[in-house]
């Protein structure tokens, strides 16, 4: 995506013109140059020069008396799905971009791209072409506050395709995301193998520090990589001018640390040379969605850390995330051994949190076939839940397949349910938005019926979510909500956000549910981390219905969820059965 067109150009405009044009904008010298009359296609090194050229020049620069456009050079078959938004303003929030996109189509994914603009930058794919052409055409030009929206066609490959197959389900891998086969473990090519998701290290660094790290053409950074048998790779591009540059390690949970631990020694060393009297912390990146867990219940996790290793760690305010900064910085002080030390014990948890993440996504995969968890953005900064590689599985992977027997979701029209979900009284105002633009986004992103139910005192702590919709609506519905009181920091950096929901069973399915000697109440504890609790001495309402408490996190409580439904599913085709046998059986009496 680095190929530019060049329009409405003098017909005395030269090469060299353009060559000279792009010198005074600082941007790097094209690769290639091809002048026609009228226009030109212009081939940069890179995508983030290509942006910072369109950004630059297109509607800004006047050559030879006319002002010049500048966009990717698309050729029309390949303009389909794929659009690129440029201009983004750094403070917006996910929430408020996905909820923009989302009036305009089914959004299947929104990628950021590292750029070095002040503002942000997202490619982002639509289901149909259809979808993506309207929203060009509605989002050039939109402004949020003083930022106007400038959206271009990218290559989509895809649409190359003169034949194209059956569109999967949304979130499901077609034929053309499965590249071709991979070498089996026997080295022909058969199943795919399952390999371990890649969690890099992701380190800050001072910017002084970097020429030291990469040492004299490069030698320092390829033996630290050679050693640890490890990919480093170093942002120096990233926020220019800043006072640290964020490095990624790719490795093993012990190549990890072992890089970790040299780029903090090359630091100490350099450091010493140059006599820079302030300590080198070291400084771990950490998704927000991650960092409830390594903090743990009240504190405990990273206390426990912080004694076992002799540091002192602290964590970056919540209220410095944004749109352009997703991650919270994990500061850890004290010597470099006890940090190395640290470093361990930090990524094991951020790991652990990772993986449960993964596996729950996983199950719901299987639970709700057709649905894009990555496309969600249930956390609070709205980015994909998994990291591209890994979102996509392993290349020729087919897509999990339910379990064999009953599954709630496989019907024609999926059933509308209701959920009840609690939220701190304080979260309301937040919930609903100014002029209640928020609720209303939300709803229409998860095409559920989203209604805050009246406070039965003034000063109740919890107030009653009703939300009514599909399984998938019901998902993302309360997803959403969950990383909306995250993002807002009602919950404490300390605190993994926790709710009660409230679902309503048949009176004769709460048995069920329970279990002999409550045994399967306390399997869906087990399987599912939530607290389950169906209230003993409940009177059944009018539709002899009772209620089913659920406590826990975001995917814990879906997790059971869908568990308690396909019990009252399985339930009622039972009964369905016992009613049908009932009814036949006079007949066969005779």
């Amino acid at each position: 995506m680095n190929k530019l067109y060049v329009g409405n150009l003098s017909p005395s405009v030269t090469v060299e013109d353009l060559e000279q044009l792009f010198g005074e904008r600082e941007l790097p010298a094209p690769e290639q140059v091809l002048l026609k009359s009228g226009y030109a296609f212009v081939d940069f090194p890179d995508q983030n020069s290509a942006i910072k050229a369109i950004e630059t020049l297109s509607g800004k620069v006047e050559l030879h008396g006319k002002l010049i456009e500048v966009d990717y050079s698309v050729p029309k078959k390949l303009r389909s799905r794929k659009i690129q938004i440029r201009n983004i303003p750094p403070h917006l929030q996910w929430e408020v971009l996905d909820g923009l996109l989302a009036q305009y189509g089914t959004v299947e994914n929104v990628e950021q791209v590292n750029t070095d603009t002040e503002t942000a930058v997202v490619n982002v794919t639509y289901a149909t072409k259809e979808e993506a052409k309207v929203a060009i055409e509605k989002l050039t030009g939109h402004q949020f506050d003083d930022y106007s929206l400038n959206v271009s066609y990218i290559m989509d490959m895809d649409g190359a395709s003169p034949v194209q197959a059956p569109r999967a389900r949304r979130g499901a891998r077609s034929s053309r995301d499965q590249g071709t086969p991979q070498p089996g473990p026997s080295g022909g090519f058969g199943s795919p193998r399952l390999r371990q998701p890649d969690f890099p290290l992701r380190m800050l660094v001072p910017t002084q520090f970097v020429g030291a790290i990469i040492g004299k053409e490069g030698l320092t950074i390829k033996n630290v990589t050679k050693q640890t048998q490890s990919k480093v790779d170093i942002h120096r591009k990233e926020n220019a001018g800043a006072a640290e540059k964020p490095i990624t390690i790719h490795s093993t949970p012990e190549g990890c640390s072992s890089a970790c631990r040299m780029i903090l020694d090359i630091m100490q060393k350099e450091a010493n040379e140059t006599k820079t009297t302030e300590e080198i912390p070291l400084k771990i990146l950490a998704h927000n969605s991650l960092v409830g867990r390594l903090i743990g219940k009240e504190g405990r996790n990273l206390k426990k850390i912080e004694e076992e290793t002799g540091t002192k760690i602290t964590i970056s305010s919540l209220q410095d995330l944004t749109i352009y900064n997703p991650e919270r910085t994990i500061t850890v002080k004290g010597s470099l051994e006890a940090c190395c030390k640290a470093e361990v014990e930090i990524m094991k948890k951020l790991r652990e949190a990772y993986e449960n993440d993964i596996a729950a996504i996983n199950q719901q995969a299987n639970l709700i076939p057709g649905l894009n968890l990555n496309a969600l953005g249930i956390f609070s900064s709205g980015l994909p839940v998994l990291p591209p590689a890994a979102a996509a599985g392993p290349r020729g992977a087919v897509p999990p397949v339910a379990p064999a027997g009953y599954n709630p979701f496989l019907q024609q029209a999926p059933e509308q349910e209701v959920v009840y979900l609690f939220i701190p009284t304080q979260a309301v105002g937040a919930l609903i938005g100014k002029k209640g633009q928020h609720i209303k986004q939300l709803a229409h992103f998860a095409g559920a019926s989203i209604k805050i139910a009246p406070a039965e005192s003034p000063d109740v702590a919890e107030r009653m979510v009703i939300i009514t919709g599909t399984p998938e609506a019901q998902f993302k519905a309360q997803g959403r909500i969950f990383g909306k009181l995250k993002e807002e920091n009602f919950f404490s950096g300390k605190e993994e956000v926790k709710l009660e929901t409230h679902i309503k069973v048949p009176s004769t399915a709460a048995g069920r549910v329970i279990g002999k000697g409550g045994k399967t109440v306390n399997e869906l504890q087990n399987l599912t981390s939530a607290e389950v609790i169906v209230p003993r001495d409940q009177t059944p309402d009018e539709n002899d219905e009772v209620f089913v408490k659920i406590s826990g996190h975001f995917f814990a409580s879906q997790t059971a969820q869908r568990k308690i439904r396909e019990i009252i599913q399985q339930v009622k085709q039972q009964e369905q059965k016992h009613q049908q046998g009932a009814a036949v059986s006079p007949h066969h009496s005779k």
